[in-house]
Parts: C-alpha cells; sequence; structure tokens
C-alpha cells in the first residue's frame, strides 16, 4: 500500500469498506439498474434518451467473440449546473429530497450512484447546459474507493467527452447529460444483443406512458468498432393492459389493441382518493380483458401475441406513470388463461411511504404485501367479517397498510368475480361436444367399477354429492362447467343432460388452454371429464374414429388404428422420457408411485370391460 496516499478515516461507515457492500443494492438485473439512468433524463426533461452499448472483441478458446465493453446513456435533457454535478454521485443526495419536490419519477437520490456501481467499478458523468464544448466532468472510481485512495467526491473538472461517445452519440443538444460505466463486471448479460433483448420489453413496459404520449424516445445502439457494426432499435410501449396502439405486441396486434376495457371506456377505471398526512392523494385502477376474436382459433396462447401476453402477467404498480413492478400476488400460476387480463394501479409519488416503495424503485412493498393478502382477507368475509370490519382492525394497530386493503380487494374481487369469468366465457372457437350415445358403453363399465370400490369402503370426492336432490346437484354440474369455460346456455345444456344419465361418468370434448390433455371435473356426484380438443393427442387418438365406421374402407379404418395405436405409443413415450429426466430423488420417486397407482387404476377398469 502506498502510504503517502492513504487516508485514515475513523468514521462510522469506512468508505473503503463499506463501497463494496453498497454494491450489493438489490437491482434485480441490469436492465433494472439501466432505468435508474432513464429516471433521471425524464426528470431532466429529456425526450430523446439513447443506450449505448459498446462491445469489445475477446479471445476464448482461440476464438474471437464479441463482449460488452462500456455501457452509456446520453439523454438532452436541461443537463446539471456544476454544483449539482458535483454531488450527483454522492449517495442519498439530490435535488427532489423535499416532500413539495416529490412530483416526479425521482427522489431517492440514490439512482445514480446505487445503480452504477451495481453493475461497474467506474462511473464518469459528464453534462453541460450551453453545449457539450463546456460540460463539465465528475466521476467515481471503487477500486480508487477500497484502495484508499480517497474518499471525497473529485472536484468537478472541465475534462472534455472522449470522441467515441461524441462520434456514436445521435443527439447532443444544447443541454444534456452523458453517463458511461466502465469496467463492467457485475453485468448479467456480456453481449450488447442480450442486454438490449432483454432491456427492450421490460423499459417497454416500465416507461410505456412516455412512449405512448410520445413524450419521449429510448434508443439502443450497439456497436462494435473492431468489426465496424452498428445496431439501432427504438423502444415502443408494452402495455400490459393491451389498450394501446403501435405497441411491441406482435401481429396483428401490433397497431390495435388486444383487450379492450373492462365495462368500456367509461367504466374501466375506478379511482380511490386515500387520505394521508392532511391531503387527499388519488390512485387509479384499470382493468381490462383479451377480446373475444384475440382468443379465437386453435390455442390462442401459443401464438406471438399469446405469448408476448404471458410475459406480463400480473398487476402492473406505477408510481408517476413509471412502472415499478409487475406483482404476482394475485395470478394463478397453473392457470394459462391468466395471461388474458391485466391490472394496473398507479400512484402519486405522495404515497411513498404509504405504498412502500423502494429506493432503487423497483417495488412497493407495503401495497404488494396487502396484495398477497387477500386469500387470508377472502376468508375472513367468508367467516362473516366485513371489510370494515377487518379495516378498522388494522387501523386499530396502527398499520398503515390499513388504507390500502379497500384498494386491493376491489382488484382481487374484479379478477376472481368478473374477469376470469369473461375469459372463461368466451367462446374459443369450439363448441363443447357430448357423445353420449357413443361413450355410453365405457360410461357405463366406468360406473360399474366405481360403484364396486364403493362397495370395497373407497371414496371419491364426489360421492358427497351423490345424495343431493337433483335440482342442487344440477346447479353444481352447471356452476362448474361455467368456471371451465362454457358459456351459460351450454352449460345449462350439457348439466341437464348429465344430471338424467344414470352413469357417473361424461366425456365431453372440448377445447382449452393449457398443455393439459384432458381435465377432471367433480361436482354434483358426477365425473366430467374434458378431453382437450387443441391437444396433438386428441387428434392421434380420439378425433380418428369420430367418422362414421361404416363410410368408410377397410384401408383407412386401418390406417386409423395405426395412427391411434402410433399415439398411444408416443404418449407413453413422452411419459418415459417426463421421468427419465426428472432427477433422482422425491419428485422422481413420486411420478413413479403415480404411474403405479395409474396402473392399479386401470387393471380394474379394463378387466371388467373384459
Amino acid at each position: 500500500m502506498n502510504r503517502t496516499t492513504t487516508i485514515i478515516d475513523n468514521s462510522y461507515v469506512p468508505a473503503h469498506l463499506a463501497i463494496e457492500a453498497m454494491r450489493d443494492n438489490g437491482y434485480k438485473n441490469t436492465a433494472y439498474a439501466v432505468a435508474e439512468l432513464i429516471d433521471n433524463s425524464i426528470q431532466a426533461q429529456a425526450d430523446y434518451v439513447q443506450l449505448l452499448c459498446k462491445e469489445e472483441e475477446i479471445m476464448v478458446n482461440d476464438r474471437n467473440i464479441s463482449r460488452l465493453d462500456q455501457i452509456a446513456v446520453l439523454d438532452n435533457g436541461i443537463g446539471m449546473s456544476e454544483n449539482v454535478l458535483k454531488y450527483c454521485l454522492q449517495f442519498g443526495n439530490g435535488t427532489r429530497l423535499e416532500k413539495s419536490q416529490r412530483t416526479g419519477i425521482g427522489r431517492f437520490g440514490m439512482g445514480l450512484p446505487a445503480s452504477s456501481i451495481s453493475q461497474c467499478k467506474r462511473v464518469d458523468v459528464w453534462s453541460w447546459q450551453d453545449g457539450i464544448e463546456n460540460a463539465k466532468h465528475v466521476f467515481l472510481d471503487i477500486d480508487d474507493i477500497k484502495q484508499r485512495k480517497t474518499n471525497e467526491i473529485p472536484e468537478v473538472s472541465s475534462t472534455p467527452i472522449p470522441e467515441l461517445w461524441v462520434q456514436k452519440g445521435e443527439k447532443f443538444g444544447e443541454s444534456g447529460t452523458l453517463v458511461v460505466w466502465t469496467n463492467l463486471d457485475r453485468m448479467m448479460w456480456t453481449k450488447g444483443q442480450t442486454l438490449v433483448s432483454h432491456s427492450e420489453l421490460l423499459i417497454g413496459r416500465m416507461y410505456r406512458k412516455f412512449l405512448q404520449n410520445e413524450v419521449l424516445q429510448i434508443n439502443f445502439t450497439i456497436f462494435n468498432d473492431s468489426r465496424s457494426t452498428k445496431e439501432e432499435t427504438f423502444a415502443l410501449p408494452n402495455d400490459p393492459l393491451y389498450l394501446m396502439e403501435n405497441t411491441s405486441c406482435p401481429e396483428p396486434y401490433d397497431k390495435v389493441p388486444m383487450f379492450e376495457p373492462y365495462m368500456g371506456f367509461e367504466n374501466y377505471e375506478k379511482v380511490f382518493e386515500i387520505p394521508y398526512q392532511d391531503e387527499i392523494h388519488k390512485v387509479y385502477v384499470r382493468l381490462a380483458h383479451a377480446k373475444k376474436e384475440a382468443r379465437e382459433g386453435h390455442n390462442a396462447g401459443l401464438r406471438p401475441y399469446g405469448k408476448h401476453a404471458s410475459k406480463n402477467l400480473g398487476v402492473s404498480i406505477l408510481r408517476a406513470g413509471r412502472e415499478l413492478e409487475l406483482d404476482v400476488s394475485l395470478v394463478n400460476k397453473t392457470e394459462p388463461t391468466e395471461r388474458w387480463w391485466g391490472v394496473e394501479i398507479e400512484f402519486p409519488p405522495s404515497l411513498d411511504e404509504l405504498m412502500g416503495v423502494s429506493n432503487n424503485k423497483q417495488s412497493a412493498r407495503n401495497l404488494t404485501d396487502v396484495l398477497s393478502m387477500m386469500e387470508e382477507i377472502k376468508k375472513e368475509q367468508d367467516k362473516g367479517t366485513t371489510l370494515i370490519k377487518i379495516i378498522e382492525q388494522y387501523k386499530d394497530e396502527e398499520d398503515p397498510r390499513a388504507s390500502l386493503i379497500e384498494i386491493c380487494e376491489y382488484v382481487n374481487r374484479r379478477i376472481t368475480s368478473h374477469l376470469r369469468k369473461t375469459i372463461k366465457g368466451q367462446n374459443q372457437g369450439s363448441k363443447p361436444d357430448l357423445r353420449h350415445n357413443e361413450n355410453e358403453r365405457v360410461e357405463a363399465t366406468a360406473t360399474d367399477v366405481t360403484t364396486g370400490r364403493k362397495e370395497k369402503g373407497y371414496v371419491g370426492k364426489s360421492d358427497s354429492c351423490e345424495s343431493e336432490s337433483e335440482e342442487k346437484r344440477h346447479a353444481l354440474i352447471k356452476e362448474d362447467l361455467i368456471d371451465s369455460g362454457f358459456d351459460e346456455e351450454s352449460a345449462e345444456k350439457f348439466s341437464s343432460e348429465i344430471i338424467s344419465k344414470d352413469s357417473k361418468y361424461s366425456f365431453i370434448d372440448y377445447a382449452f388452454e393449457g398443455d393439459a390433455f384432458f381435465s377432471v371435473r367433480t361436482g354434483g356426484g358426477k365425473i366430467n371429464i374434458l378431453l382437450n380438443k387443441s391437444h396433438p393427442a386428441y387428434e392421434n387418438l380420439l378425433e380418428v374414429f369420430n367418422d362414421s365406421e361404416e363410410e368408410s374402407s377397410a384401408n383407412e379404418l386401418r390406417k386409423r388404428l395405426n395412427k391411434a395405436s402410433d399415439g398411444l405409443k408416443l404418449l407413453l413415450a413422452a411419459w418415459a422420457r417426463y421421468e427419465d429426466e426428472t432427477p433422482d430423488g422425491p419428485r422422481r420417486d413420486d411420478i413413479q408411485n403415480v404411474r403405479q397407482d395409474w396402473g392399479r387404476y386401470s387393471k380394474d377398469f379394463l378387466r371388467r370391460r373384459d
């Protein structure tokens, strides 16, 4: 260690030790860290932000490959005065710390230094207010601090902007700011294209309001001087409510909305007035669901726009028009149709403490806490406790989350009681089909076997309802079919047919989303098996026999049998591979036990057929 440059530090927080710990400040990935710089640009009234990714060639295993070398963010905002620039890299300092200044995206005074050191060891900042030739410069170097060469912010200097950035920057306005990250030792992604591909969707969603209103353009530029390459793309809005036009959603919903506002544009937004610190603050909740035509056809969820929607699952939480996070507390993760609804909650910065906004602007902790509590609150309501009483209990305990319960309960109720039912009620382009005559023998055999098992003492979940009145069983079956996505008319028709049969089982051919070949619904003392017409197994095993046998030649029948036989074998091969890819341990044991148990049940059902 060079003793002539060592600084003795007796502070409670020695900078040379603390700086490394401060690098672990919780940014989810590089895109979130970059967003902090974009926030600053928006706060500085920029309408053009350029993310520059500089790659270099390095030798790995005798191959030249591209690696991210530096990242820069350039804007055409109002720039910083020399005094503001001097402290822009100081943790916790900022120009919007006072309550009266909490009107925009920024505030915490942590974004620039915290996000930068989370990704790199050195950050340089140039800012100018009267032409780039008068740009001022300041920097933070982690190695200098760790080696105790300094623990103070360097003086602002007149160091010129490096020519490299002057050449690659698209818009150097009369004023602006350039932030450059060097020595990228904590990047999640090492290639410029990977960073941009991950950032496009996320940043497009974060800043969708700004992009849609054309108050901001975000340019992603990747360049490699060794290869003389340069790629440019512009961020498009990524709207999880899919109500915007001209977004990143694939065709045909790139130009037009894929969703429609819940109950129309006049009613899709509900405003909550929240009293907090002697003022009233407005919180906006907006809801939307897929248009009927977006879900028509074969498994719409597997189409490019369906896959796009699957990446936007959850409740979008916005602060000052900028998304903080996409919370998945209310998402049923096993239900593929969850992608077809969208909800956003927007609140002003004046509610930061109440909402529990983190200083890296990645979450609203209190709000998401309450969203995750909805299942418990619903249970309390089912026991007879009113929502008002529950809120009062929280207020009595001086829990600040009391003010948020009504908002979250509204969101949860709309999702569970309205949006999901609307989505399930949409016709997916395939009418359900109850082939009672064709399945009569199978249903009768299965019913006989089940009766025998019950006589031996085996009990199924559906059995308890067999003694209920016919009217009640009919209502239960109808309700279950509607929950499965049947429309009111079809549910009424099928529940009447099912309840009139003596058999316990019914097979219904029906297209539904997801990877399951079949679904089992138990209600009203019956067992209904929904065969998924969207699954390839349906085409290979069942649909081959839908045509009349009398009208088919022997050769055609042989082909159908061979197709069904092949389909069954491929189904078994898929199971075998599933087992094979499952690591040794409890999960593999469970899978093998399921195979054994199903085998034993199959013996009973198939022997009776003989």
